[in-house]
């Protein structure tokens, strides 16, 4: 069977393994019911979809013939790298690193570091939209983590708020 589509062969294969690997560490959970939900059935369900999708995405990239046969190009390294970045800044800054006298900065200083490296990740990087984007940002999550979910983690750095 020939690969009529390299990009969707590909990423069908990515999905399906993200898929089982979700489904695979649901199990070391309670998985309930549908009427009395476990610790483990919401990844358990999230890794069969997964892996249904990229049944379906690899199974279309054996059927389906495309022009050039979408061959995968060169890996964007700079993006990824950044991506990758942001979020171990953000956990970093969230939480402290106390072996190496960081100090928890809370989730606001979290939320504009996340948001600044991650858009050098782009081509084009515009300090103004950003900062405005951290904004709301850093808003709606302590709107919807904190005043609505009344998830108990750090604001502000622990050096202002003690």
């Amino acid at each position: 069977m020939k690969i009529k589509s390299q990009k969707d062969f590909w990423s069908g294969l990515m999905f399906m393994a993200a898929g089982v690997a979700f489904a695979w560490g649901a199990t070391s959970y309670t998985i309930g019911e549908a009427a009395r939900m476990g610790p483990g059935y919401f990844p358990l369900m999230l890794g069969i979809l997964l892996t249904l999708l990229g049944l379906f995405i690899t199974f279309e990239s054996l059927v389906v013939e495309t022009e050039d046969g979408e061959k995968i190009g060169r890996w964007a390294w700079k993006p990824l790298a950044f991506i990758i970045g942001a979020n171990l800044v953000f956990g970093i800054l969230l939480g402290g690193l106390p072996r190496l006298g960081i100090p928890a900065m809370g989730l606001i200083v979290a939320i504009f570091a996340l948001t600044f490296v991650a858009a050098l990740a782009g081509e084009e990087f515009r300090v103004r939209e950003v900062a405005i984007l951290a904004a709301v940002l850093a808003a709606g999550s302590y709107l919807a983590f904190v005043v609505l979910l009344k998830l108990q983690f750090p604001v502000w750095p622990s050096f202002i708020s003690g």
